[in-house]
């Protein structure tokens, strides 16, 4: 009702104040116009102030989608950045890798140069056939006791009651027997102890028959070392061990190589002594041990030979019975790598060398697993050959098991020359 008045009193005024001033206008036309106008002005300016804001909030969304985008570009960089300098770090530890890497395969004993005689002049096991607690029948005793005992199921050498000191049992054992090149080889255990009676004595002649004949060194064997003749020098090859201590009980691998006045001696994989001129001449051999609890084993003389690759010129093939296996097995022992190792460089020397590996066995046991046996020995001396660098293709392998004996089977010498690894040039 007041809005009504209002408008009423105004329109009143209105067309009064147009009446006086002698205007002639159409009032409720101008009025109607007027309405209009402001309507539409006030409606301009709220669509303006509309579209204001949403333009502001569309440059809002840009501006974060592009700070956004600068950010994970920023990111992306900084990650390519780090995956470059990671690449060129790995690419550069790697170039370091590269230079200190070896060039040859690492294999065990790969040094290792003792080569065992060509032919066996005297061999004990023991054998499996002989007794628990009889005196060892290869063997003669000098002084003090030795009996046939059993370690981990293997037959072995013991000395008892404070040591012993035994000889081959060999014909005519009084004279000269050993070649003038030669080689000796045998296992000797040490105890768990720290004693300086934990040692064993290699004479150079028979003390039985020889006593006053033959060389008056002798090697001593101690559980770290050797020494030969009584000098003041020892030769650890363990350290920070003192020279008669053995910590956890151990074998250890002998290997002497005599030839005509030139002596070497071997512990395990490391040759300790090495007399260029020796004086004298070793005539037989005896074994002491100075305590007891001490065992032997393996023990070989073999007479050495001709060299690898005259024997090649001259028979067609190399005959190797310083290749060891394990009993029954065809896994080669380590001191074995002597003679590999010979093989490896004459083929070196000798690209057009190609050479058959045959193994052969005693007559001791099956024919059919020993010619089974023969052909896994072969192959894995011809893998081994392989593994050292040698072109597959210049390598066969095969066996012949028992068939083709070099020996008399009847006596231990026949039976250590007839396990033999022949390289048969083809």
């Amino acid at each position: 009702m007041k809005i009504k008045l209002i408008l009423f009193l105004s329109m009143f005024m209105v067309i009064t104040i147009f009446s006086s001033a002698q205007v002639e206008v159409d009032v409720k036309k101008k009025v109607d116009d007027q309405a209009n106008s402001r309507a539409n002005r006030h409606a301009d300016k709220a669509i303006d102030n509309a579209f204001n804001t949403l333009e502001e909030g569309i440059g809002g969304l840009f501006k974060k989608n592009r700070k956004k985008k600068k950010k994970d570009n920023n990111k992306e960089q900084q990650q390519t950045q780090t995956q470059q300098n990671s690449s060129t770090n790995q690419a550069e530890e790697t170039v370091v890798v590269e230079e200190v890497k070896p060039k040859t395969p690492t294999v065990k004993w790969n040094k290792f140069d003792f080569v065992p005689g060509d032919e066996v002049i005297f061999e004990d096991g023991p054998s499996s056939d002989e007794e628990n607690g009889e005196f060892p029948s290869r063997w003669d005793l000098f002084k003090g006791s030795a009996e046939i005992g059993e370690v981990n199921g293997e037959p072995v050498i013991i000395f008892l009651d404070g040591g012993g000191t035994i000889v081959p049992y060999i014909k005519n054992s009084d004279e000269d027997y050993l070649p003038d090149v030669f080689t000796v080889e045998f296992d000797v255990w040490f105890e768990k102890r720290h004693t300086t009676s934990n040692r064993y004595f290699i004479h150079f002649r028979d003390q039985k028959n020889q006593w006053n004949k033959g060389l008056g060194e002798r090697l001593s064997v101690n559980p770290t070392g050797l020494e030969f003749a009584n000098t003041d020098k020892r030769y650890p090859g363990t350290e920070h061990l003192n020279w008669s201590e053995e910590p956890t009980g151990k074998w250890r691998h002998i290997s002497i190589a005599y030839t005509k006045g030139k002596f070497k001696a071997y512990m395990d994989d490391t040759r300790l002594i090495n007399v260029p001129h020796l004086e004298g001449n070793p005539w037989g051999i005896t074994i002491r041990a100075l305590s007891d609890k001490m065992y032997l084993k393996n023990f070989r003389i073999a007479k050495g030979g001709v060299k690898y690759y005259d024997r090649v010129l001259s028979d067609g093939k190399i005959i190797v019975n310083g290749i060891r296996f394990d009993v029954n097995k065809a896994t080669i022992k380590p001191e074995s790598n002597g003679a590999i190792n010979k093989i490896f460089e004459l083929m070196q020397k000798q690209p057009d060398l190609n050479f058959s590996v045959e193994g052969h066995t005693d007559s001791d046991g099956d024919d059919a697993k020993n010619m089974e046996l023969s052909k896994a020995r072969g192959k894995a001396v011809m893998e081994h050959l392989i593994g050292l660098g040698i072109a597959a293709d210049r390598l066969k392998y095969t066996g012949w098991g028992e068939s083709k004996p070099l020996a008399d089977n009847g006596t231990a010498e026949g039976k250590a020359n007839n396990r033999r690894v022949e390289f048969v040039k083809f």
